[in-house]
């Protein structure tokens, strides 16, 4: 007796000296997983952090040990340990708050710069397609075809067109188009409900190893909502007769394991044009999500989307400065287009036995497009004129798939990461004639059908050692082309095959909770069209793309932030954008080194400054200097704002965005005129109703949102003239924007017909 009675003391005293591991999941008050949450215990000097479905190990754990739960924009948690949480494990719960920035701990977070995104979405909401992409520090778009074509992209010096050297995805769908019609890589977000989005995950440069083909200046992530805590009735009216109106509405109340909620989005507009736009968009977002055993979760997702529009195209300055006609006039205005796309997308997220992750999706695309263009008016054509019309009919299928284990050895935390993939794009009548009027074919120049297969591996390490985190991996693509001239007089199917292999390596330093150092290297690569490759025996097929990041992450102050990072990035082939045939053309070897930088202050509780800049040399490396300026590259942009909420009733906030002068041709004799354009919103909120008013340009300057040195030749002129060309951008635009929410009022209205029928 006495000796079991030593023994059980030993076997108590080992357990609470050596301790054991404490397993757990952190969810926020909707159920949901939170990822990256900080847990650390106080007493055993010990910490992990959350995993993408909320779990949690934390190691050499006791009875009685005290452990703090925190993340930003949730209320922090103080936890003392009990003999049932370590036999059980424990599942924590946490209640949002007031974003406070002097809780930001640098130590503590996986990625700060994700962090502040995320903190930048919650403060300054999306509410336009536009904004979408102006949500990534240092990117800027611009629009040049009545609304309905994808933006004109700019970042860290690059002109980026529609997606040649940015990756886009949204929920792991792809975005970016491969051998499209207009132009590689095109990217339309417009089947995007901004009020969907959750979470914006980007990053600059060819560093991330789970990014592939376009990701050379970088990728940008957009992850939708899951679920819906109130549902929403948004109308918004303004000048030039528009009109959108949203509806976002939860099916499943009262469950804690399903999901589903339907969002609609209508837009119309006539633009500021003299012309009509005709714009109208309409989009429909259905999503649902399970929890299967209570913790892995399968989520389906299906939208369709569809859009026209009509369009005054790129006018030169020369009409505009005789006075011919006005900014807002037209050359041609029989420009426009149409384009739908319906996605259906199921994701797996699933904790597998040895508590490693495996998550999965699998896509089907179905899209459509048709642009009518007319860069150079009467130069090719004097009698008809020039216009052109671009055409496709797409399915893409794919399947993404990833397992993710953590492991601690004896003073490493190592994180290992293995990914396959699939892509496969089945593009018919891929074409590009001319046209005049939309409706008379004149010539058919290019048609055929493009196969392009896509396969990937990757394998991604991560090694923290103290205050240090390694992260080695390797990166391989296969590419398959196949393309069908459909205007030979003979069958054949012209193939090629190429493969690509990878490397990255990144070093992080967090030398104390206010400052952190990063070192990023990696290799990417852009792949050239099909019919470029097939046809015309493209030297580069994927050319690659070098680059190096060196920067710094700074909390000088409990409520200042600023990040800056010198970069350089070489580039074996340029795509640039050649306005006269509508497509991107190759031109060679070119350089860009620059600086970003970015501030993040908080005045107090309720007041929130911002500010990114990019400063930028970009340059050919074949041409001579002198001739060798890359065409609209940026050289300077800065945007920011400040935004402000509960203010009383009262929310909203103030947004600049200016970018420099530029050359528009590679001698620079012709240049981009650069802007300064300022915008605002208020927001008043009446119990379940919010009353808003925004203002796009509010000191109403006259600025050219894209603008191109093109060669064109009016029907009256005896000689072509090379000038820019430019699509005005939106002068004084105010809108009101009235959003109900209807999860109180339909309770209320409930609650009135459950009383009329008692009283009857």
């Amino acid at each position: 007796m006495k000796h079991k009675i030593i023994l059980l003391f030993i076997f108590t005293f080992g357990i609470n000296t050596f301790g054991q591991d404490l397993k757990g999941r952190v969810l926020d008050q909707f159920n949901e997983p939170l990822v990256n949450v900080y847990i650390v215990s106080i007493s055993k000097d010990s910490n992990t952090h959350t995993n993408e479905n909320g779990h949690f190990t934390l190691q050499k754990i006791a009875v009685n040990n005290i452990i703090e739960v925190s993340i930003l924009g949730f209320e922090k948690k103080t936890i003392k340990l009990t003999k049932e949480h370590l036999d059980n494990g424990i599942i924590i719960t946490l209640e949002t708050k007031v974003f406070q920035l002097e809780e930001l701990v640098l130590h503590k977070e996986i990625n700060v710069l994700q962090t502040i995104a995320r903190v930048d979405l919650q403060l300054n909401p999306v509410n336009n397609s536009q904004e979408i992409l102006r949500k990534v520090p240092g990117l800027f778009i611009g629009q040049h075809a009545g609304g309905g074509k994808a933006e004109q992209i700019f970042l860290r010096g690059f002109d980026i067109d529609h997606g040649t050297d940015i990756t886009l995805s949204v929920d792991g769908m792809p975005i970016n188009m491969v051998s499209h019609a207009h132009g590689q890589g095109y990217s339309d977000l417009h089947f995007v409900i901004p009020e969907t989005i959750n979470k914006i995950d980007f990053g600059k440069g060819p560093f991330y190893v789970n990014q592939g083909d376009f990701n050379t200046a970088g990728y940008v992530n957009y992850s939708t909502k899951t679920n819906i805590n109130k549902n929403l009735i948004s109308v918004g009216y303004g000048d030039f007769n528009s009109l959108r109106a949203v509806g976002i509405f939860n099916l499943l109340d009262n469950s804690k394991l399903d999901d589903a909620y339907v969002a609609v989005e209508y837009i119309e507009t006539d633009g500021a044009f003299e012309s009509p736009q005709n714009f109208n968009r309409l989009n429909v977002f259905a999503k649902y999500n399970t929890f299967l055993n209570g913790k892995d979760r399968l989520t389906f997702t299906a939208s369709h989307f569809t859009s026209s529009w009509d369009a005054s195209g790129q006018i030169p300055v020369r009409e505009v400065e005789n006075g011919n006609i006005t900014r807002f006039g037209a050359i041609d205005d029989t420009e426009g287009g149409y384009t739908s796309r319906t996605n259906l997308n199921v994701q797996l997220n699933k904790t597998l036995i040895d508590e490693s992750i495996f998550k999965a999706n699998v896509f089907y695309s179905k899209y459509d497009f048709e642009l009518f263009s007319n860069f150079t008016f009467f130069l090719e054509d004097a009698i008809n004129g020039d216009q052109i019309r671009q055409f496709e009919d797409r399915d893409i299928f794919g399947i993404n798939a990833k397992i993710i284990n953590t492991k601690k050895y004896k003073n490493v935390e190592a994180k290992y990461t293995k990914g396959i993939g699939f892509r496969y794009d089945l593009i018919a009548d891929n074409q590009l004639s001319r046209t005049k009027n939309r409706l008379e074919l004149l010539e058919i120049i290019q048609f055929g059908d493009v196969k392009q297969i896509n396969l990937y591996t990757f394998f991604n390490s991560e090694f923290k050692i103290g205050k240090f985190k390694i992260s080695p991996a390797l990166r391989l693509d296969y590419f398959k082309f196949l393309y069908t001239d459909n205007l030979s007089s003979t069958f054949e199917t012209l193939s090629e095959t190429k493969a690509i292999v990878n490397p990255k390596l990144n070093f992080l330093y967090t030398q104390n909770g206010d400052l952190q150092w990063f070192l990023k290297s990696g290799i990417g690569f852009h792949s050239n069209d099909a019919r470029v490759v097939l046809q015309q025996n493209a030297n580069k097929i994927l050319p690659r793309a070098y680059g190096l990041d060196f920067g710094s992450i700074w909390k000088p102050t409990k409520n200042l932030v600023l990040n800056t990072t010198a970069w350089y990035l070489f580039s074996e082939e340029e795509f640039v954008y050649v306005g006269d045939a509508g497509i991107v053309e190759p031109s060679g070897k070119s350089e860009r080194f620059g600086l970003d930088l970015g501030l993040r202050y908080q005045f107090s509780d309720n007041i929130f400054f911002d500010t990114d800049a990019t400063l930028t040399r970009a340059r050919s490396i074949e041409n001579i200097v002198g001739e060798n300026y890359i065409p609209l590259a940026p050289s300077f942009t800065i945007s920011g704002g400040l935004s402000f909420s509960d203010l009383g009733n009262f929310s909203g906030g103030f947004r600049y965005r200016y970018l420099a002068d530029r050359p528009a041709n590679q001698y620079n004799t012709i240049v981009a005129e650069g802007y300064l354009v300022s915008d605002l919103n208020i927001n008043y909120t009446l119990k379940d109703v919010v009353f808003g008013i925004s203002v796009e340009n509010i000191f109403d300057v006259s600025w050219n949102e894209t603008q191109f040195a093109t060669e064109s030749r009016l029907q009256n002129e005896l000689n072509s003239v090379e000038e820019i060309h430019f699509t005005p951008g939106t002068p004084f635009f105010c809108k009101s924007n009235h959003h109900i929410s209807i999860l109180i009022m339909l309770y209320k209205i409930r609650k009135l017909f459950l009383a009329s029928n008692l009283n009857r």
